[in-house]
């Protein structure tokens, strides 16, 4: 079994992120070390073949059936686990409904065809609200240490139903100010209910908004400072 290993270090108080692919017979699997939350879902899904806490190599592509892998990997919240099928099957695909669950007291939980600054980002991803994080857009669970606090339960908003739900979604990060989503979109609370569906809106990423998860231009008076 081979990895390949690139380090991104480019960030200032971080220490070195790195991406690596875990090569097997059937099936790559790749860890993308700057976007993962430490959700867990893979280690309590797949202990054997994602083995936390041990030297060299965490992850064996090897140790389990190739779909199994996969099926795991997309339930990784933050993107940070994705594979290649070496097998003939299809590899992730987008969603068929584009979705943004808001996590109570946390993140932003993108589910879509995603695209950050005009340049793929995969399928799955969790996008900073509260502001701290070091590198943002993505959590890299600032809100933990804060103490961030902020419902997962916003109320539903009147909306009509989309035509399409699918297909690209633009995320770009205005500098100082919230986060802009343009595509076909449902935001979702927590616990999956519908907040809205809308073509366009703007996410708070500041943490001070009243009108959470929307921004409300609080960000101007906190002065927030974000220029990704």
């Amino acid at each position: 079994m081979l990895f390949v290993e690139a380090t991104n270090s480019n960030r200032k108080g971080l220490e070195a992120m790195t991406t690596k692919t875990y090569e097997g017979d059937k099936i790559d699997v790749t860890f993308d070390g700057k976007k993962c939350i430490h959700s867990r879902a893979c280690v309590l899904n797949l202990p054997q073949v994602f083995r936390a806490n041990t030297r060299g190599g965490w992850i064996h592509p090897n140790a389990a059936e190739a779909e199994d892998i996969a099926a795991v990997a997309r339930i990784c919240p933050s993107g940070a686990i994705t594979y290649k099928r070496k097998d003939g099957k299809p590899d992730e695909a987008p969603p068929e409904v584009n979705t943004i669950h808001v996590r109570e007291d946390g993140p932003y939980a993108v589910h879509a065809d995603i695209r950050i600054r005009g340049e793929g980002a995969g399928a799955r991803a969790t996008l900073c609200r509260c502001g701290e994080s070091q590198n943002k857009p993505y959590c890299d669970g600032a809100h933990v240490k804060t103490a961030f606090v902020a419902t997962g339960e916003p109320a539903t908003k009147s909306s009509e139903p989309l035509a399409q739900r699918g297909g690209a979604l633009d995320v770009t990060p205005m500098k100082d100010g919230p986060l802009k989503i343009a595509g076909n979109l449902e935001i979702c609370c927590g616990s999956g209910r519908t907040v809205t569906c809308t073509k366009q809106t703007f996410l708070c990423r500041c943490g001070h908004s009243q009108n959470k998860p929307f921004c409300d231009g609080s960000h101007q008076a906190a002065g927030f400072r974000a220029s990704d």
